[in-house]
């Protein structure tokens, strides 16, 4: 996959339906009684890379403050969903020490690597964060497929899709927004902005919710790479 034009693909197809008013507003994300749960493996940026995406976010706030944005606590890239989000799961399902097992093996195999996060791209319901990717990271994810094709672990890998960029979501539609073109004027200037390159460390295994919300989120395991 071409990363570049992909999300080039993504973004236009995005602001020529936010400027016209055909963006999608998420119905569940202020649902309390949403209860899709599962886990997965994430990727945390650091610190200076965060604070240069909240600064970004203050200027999307000024123009449309109703919108859901995301917290440093909540911005990630998903590695890997091992068991998408759905209603009734339970980590009592799962015997968690199997999971933290199979991953350490495959990631005792690997050597820390470096993502870029450069400019921004979207969907018709969100912001997304351009992130781009060393071989490491697809090749982490090829050796997992392979690991979980044990048939013993309940698991719904690539079945939505098999995942092979390193974006961040930050912002969600959850209100009609309020001014879309400078929304969309706001976005061009940000779409090549470098908001900094960060070195993995560590990767974490969660039991999340659809959002990966702090307050929802239970830290299973951080494997240091």
């Amino acid at each position: 996959m071409n990363l570049s034009e992909h999300y080039n693909k993504l973004y236009r197809d995005a602001v020529t339906k936010i400027a016209v008013g055909k963006y999608e507003i998420d119905p569940l994300i202020d649902d309390e009684t949403d209860k899709r749960l599962g886990i997965t493996l994430v990727i945390r940026p650091d610190l200076a890379t965060n604070t240069q995406i909240q600064e970004f976010l203050a200027e999307v706030k000024a123009i449309e403050p109703d919108q859901y944005f995301y917290h440093n606590s909540d911005i990630h890239i998903t590695l890997m969903s091992i068991i998408s989000c759905y209603v009734g799961f339970d980590l009592n399902d799962i015997d968690v020490q199997d999971y933290v097992s199979l991953v350490h093996e495959v990631l005792a195999r690997h050597k820390g690597f470096k993502i870029q996060f450069k400019g921004l791209t979207a969907s018709p319901s969100c912001i997304l964060i351009q992130g781009f990717l060393t071989e490491t990271l697809n090749q982490i994810r090829d050796d997992l497929r392979v690991a979980f094709k044990n048939p013993d672990l309940q698991q719904s890998i690539d079945k939505r899709y098999a995942i092979q960029t390193a974006h961040a979501t930050i912002v969600r539609f959850r209100k009609p927004l309020q001014n879309p073109v400078a929304l969309v004027n706001l976005l061009e200037k940000y779409r090549d902005f470098d908001f900094g390159t960060f070195e993995v460390k560590q990767i974490e295994l969660v039991y999340n919710d659809w959002y990966q919300r702090e307050r929802f989120v239970k830290k299973l395991h951080v494997f240091p790479i």
